[in-house]
């Protein structure tokens, strides 16, 4: 993703998770846009400040053809925590954007 945002520029990037629990949502969230919180990877100390999306929330899920969707993710949203996702995504968006105003 560093080598992306530095190629392309960060203006028309988003990131879009498949993560399967609310936890690792946040995680891979907070690494996109602040930098990688345990500061071990290539993105220490990096905010590339990528917007943050899981593949199961409405703004993702609404672009999908529905049949696609649910052949490829439906059974997951069935069987995942998927409002503690959306909303940890979310909330690093949030906490992001009240940052930077």
């Amino acid at each position: 993703m560093k080598r992306t945002a530095e190629k392309a520029g960060t203006e028309d990037l988003i990131v879009l998770l498949g993560t399967p629990n609310a936890d690792s949502t946040e995680l891979y969230a907070i690494t996109m846009t602040e930098g990688d919180p345990a500061w071990a990877g290539a993105l220490a100390g990096v905010a590339l400040g990528l917007p943050v999306y899981h593949v199961t929330e409405n703004e993702v899920k609404s672009q999908v053809d529905p049949d696609i969707y649910d052949e490829e993710i439906g059974i997951a949203e069935m069987v995942l925590e998927i409002d503690e996702i959306r909303e940890s995504a979310k909330s690093v968006r949030d906490r992001v954007a009240a940052a930077t105003t």
